[in-house]
């Protein structure tokens, strides 16, 4: 996997125009685990599903998913203009192509397929976070996956080292909006839980030093 990934990262960044996003994007690909473990549990539920990424930047998930085999149609969601158009820019000659949209995460679009959120839910406030988990679960078809990688609260360093990131990237205007809600893990599976879904967490930081989770959630079965 390793080897594949260090393939991969090298000729999904020279796809970016500008050396210094160039560099961005391969050194985000080639540290940061989600992408690779994402791929993985997408292909195995079913390799033809469609993807709805939401906050989905440039498009990286979907430009990896596609070097990976995943052949199912991919909708980004983002609300960042200049992201957006660096990515359609890098994944015009992607075939299937990728659809990368601008819009808001509370007004989401009629979908079926997986959903994955990758570190884009603790820019929403608590209520807005629940109202987003709730449209995200009814969007989940049979065998379908709700993955999202979010910073958790908790007492951890790497809890400490991920508050000061995200406020240095908000500084930067590398993004749009700052933290309002970090959950903690036990409460975003019992959120999850009662929407009827089958949860299990686990570690996602990779040799990135930040408090980085996977949520693997499962529609339960004779929910109703």
């Amino acid at each position: 996997m390793i080897a594949e990934s260090h393939d991969r990262a090298p000729r999904i960044a020279a796809r970016f125009a500008g050396r210094w996003r160039q560099g961005y994007v391969r050194g985000k690909l080639r540290s940061d685990p989600a992408f690779a473990t994402i791929a993985t549990l997408l292909t195995e539920a079913g390799a033809a599903r469609p993807v709805l990424d939401l906050g989905c930047g440039m498009g990286l998930l979907g430009q990896w998913l596609r070097e990976c085999g995943h052949c199912g149609a991919y909708l980004g969601i983002d609300n960042d203009a200049r992201k957006l158009r660096a990515g359609r820019v890098a994944a015009a000659t992607l075939h299937p192509a990728l659809d990368l949209r601008a819009g808001d995460l509370q007004a989401l679009p009629e979908f079926s397929g997986h959903v994955v959120l990758l570190d884009a839910l603790h820019y929403l406030a608590r209520a807005p976070q629940q109202a987003l988990l709730a449209a995200c679960a009814q969007r989940l078809g049979a065998g379908d996956l709700l993955l999202i990688r979010s910073v958790l609260r908790d007492a951890s360093w790497r809890y400490r080292i991920t508050q000061a990131e995200e406020l240095l990237a908000a500084a930067s205007g590398w993004m749009r909006t700052a933290a309002r809600h970090i959950p903690e893990g036990d409460a975003l599976s019992e959120n999850l839980g009662a929407l009827g879904l089958r949860v299990t967490r686990q570690p996602l930081w990779g040799r990135t030093p930040f408090n980085s989770w996977l949520i693997v959630a499962r529609r339960a079965p004779n929910y109703s």
